[in-house]
């Protein structure tokens, strides 16, 4: 669903690209809006939900099943990030890029990335979200209607709300404090 901006918005935003140069990059008009939107808040919440955690409890154990801690949960997000960054890679124009299989392949098992040292771990999650916010930035219009490889065949438009998903459900299972309350009202039906 794309964003429809007044006339008194989109005077808002043309004067401050015009400010910010030729240089800035922003989502293609295409994009969708308020998935975006719904993914970067959902980094930002993680990010913040993360940042609670002091490097001892990072690796605390969880309710997920396979023993899992919360230094897997975060290897995950990062993992599912680059995997999906990755991916959108080739769609960008202007991306200097290996095929993406070659690089997903290399990512060390979960397992392993779970006993990354703490430090590693947050850098892994704020390096691989801005990798993947990037891609988003610079999808060109048209990319947002072709289908990606993540897994599964993924619609590109559809991968903002799928993150989002994926983040809100990490953060639950994370137990650093965040409830369903806390999710946006258009997401927690995905979330039951």
């Amino acid at each position: 669903m794309a964003m429809v901006l007044s006339a008194e918005d989109r005077a808002a935003r043309d004067a401050l690209r015009a400010r910010q140069g030729g240089g800035a990059r922003y989502d293609a008009e295409e994009a969708p809006g308020c998935d975006l939107l719904l993914a970067r808040r959902a980094t930002a919440f993680f990010a913040r939900k993360l940042n609670e955690l002091d490097d001892a409890a990072l690796f605390a154990s969880t309710t997920r099943p396979g023993g899992w801690t919360r230094a897997h949960i975060v290897a995950a997000v990062g993992y599912d990030a680059r995997r999906l960054a990755l991916a959108l890679e080739p769609l960008c124009p202007a991306a200097s890029h290996l095929p993406p299989e070659t690089l997903t392949d290399d990512l060390p098992p979960l397992d392993l990335a779970a006993t990354l040292p703490a430090r590693a771990l947050r850098h892994l999650f704020q390096h691989s979200a801005i990798h993947l916010d990037v891609c988003w930035r610079d999808l060109p219009g048209s990319a947002w209607d072709r289908d990606i490889v993540a897994g599964d065949a993924v619609p590109v438009r559809d991968t903002p709300r799928r993150r989002a998903l994926t983040l809100w459900r990490q953060v639950l299972a994370l137990g650093s404090g965040a409830s369903l309350r806390d999710a946006p009202d258009v997401l927690r039906k995905g979330l039951r």
